[in-house]
């Protein structure tokens, strides 16, 4: 699970999100590289640093069986390795929002998310009671990761994990997730289950292996946390991650504001340094209470607390729209560290819910 990230002609690809959705982990070892040609690969050979794969995963506990099952036979996928390499640098002035929320909040997502919204009435209310996060984020975020389980990718997973890990350069995450792989086989989810995306996501929530092992829950009471094919698992894993993440009921993740005019929404940047993500932090404006913000001429467009604390967001300029963002705006940024990824959830919940 997924981050991750990413913009691929303005969309988000699923491996992509899982490194967004994950913190970047920092090799805890880093690899001894040689070149050969212009490509540097690891000096390490892969079988050899399989090997290493597996003392790790006996000392955790892991089963003969498992490694063997699961490592045996693995060779590296080229292709991960290209598609790794191959992730956007950030750009210096990040493009317009306008377009992309054209285009992944239309008719036909907003369509289908209604029609899973129905389907899955009966499961809501509990999931809702239980975990305190609505139920149209819940959509939102699976309608966002996989189309409600349209497409969930088709890599190998074990074999994209251990490539990744073997690669090198972000050997403490993959490593870390090529273990819980293990680990979720020994508790019993079929190897043919483990097809994801090319970063090791998978399943409808594109979760990554050790936040599975985490956060996924039972959602329809049958002994087994299947986020591969279960709509009631799946939402309910989605409302654990957030309410792991700090949701706050009755709060919305934010509301669209009218601003009055000569509005100047940079006379309220932020002076904050976000510890991670700090780019997609320090969009947004200065935290505010709610009647703080009326005060100033900012008018919510729909119900939200005076009380509640918010942070101005115009994302595109003087003149588009406008936001106040509450602290469960940043729960979605745990989930994907993007603010088109975070705005278009927040909206898309906001339309299923109509």
């Amino acid at each position: 699970m997924t981050f991750a990230s990413k913009l691929r002609s303005l969309r988000f690809p699923l491996a992509a999100t899982v490194l967004a959705m994950v913190p970047m982990v920092s090799s805890d070892a880093q690899p001894v590289v040689q070149n050969i040609g212009s490509q540097a690969v690891p000096a390490q050979s892969f079988e050899s640093y399989l090997q290493t794969v597996g003392a790790r995963a006996r000392r955790e506990g892991v089963s003969e069986a498992t490694i063997s099952r699961v490592l045996t036979g693995l060779t590296p996928n080229q292709r991960v390795v290209e598609l790794d390499s191959a992730q956007p640098s950030r750009a210096s002035t990040p493009p317009p929002i306008g377009p992309y929320i054209a285009q992944h909040v239309g008719p036909n997502i907003i369509a289908r998310g209604r029609a899973r919204y129905a389907d899955l009435s009966g499961i809501v209310p509990s999931i809702e009671r239980r975990y305190g996060v609505p139920a149209p984020v819940l959509f939102a975020i699976w309608g966002h990761e996989t189309n409600y389980g349209s497409y969930v990718g088709d890599f190998d997973l074990a074999r994209s994990l251990a490539t990744l890990a073997w690669e090198g350069r972000r050997r403490g995450l993959f490593e870390g997730e090529l273990i819980a792989l293990l680990k979720m086989v020994d508790q019993g989810v079929p190897t043919y289950r483990l097809k994801g995306s090319w970063a090791g996501a998978f399943g409808y929530p594109q979760f990554l292996p050790s936040v599975y092992l985490r956060l996924a829950v039972d959602g329809d009471g049958n002994g087994t946390r299947d986020i591969f094919t279960s709509p009631a698992d799946t939402i309910a894993s989605i409302a654990n991650y957030f309410r792991d993440s700090g949701w706050r009921p009755g709060q919305p993740w934010g509301v669209r504001v009218s601003l009055p005019a000569g509005f100047d929404a940079n006379a309220y940047a932020s002076k904050l340094a976000a510890p991670t993500c700090d780019r997609v932090h320090a969009r947004h404006g200065q935290w505010k209470s709610v009647s703080e913000w009326r005060a100033l001429g900012v008018t919510p467009q729909s119900a939200i607390g005076s009380d509640v604390q918010a942070s101005l967001f115009q994302p595109d300029g003087p003149g588009t729209p406008a936001y106040l963002l509450t602290g469960n705006y940043r729960v979605i940024l745990q989930y994907n560290c993007s603010n088109y990824y975070a705005l278009s959830v927040g909206l898309l919940a906001d339309e299923i819910a109509r």
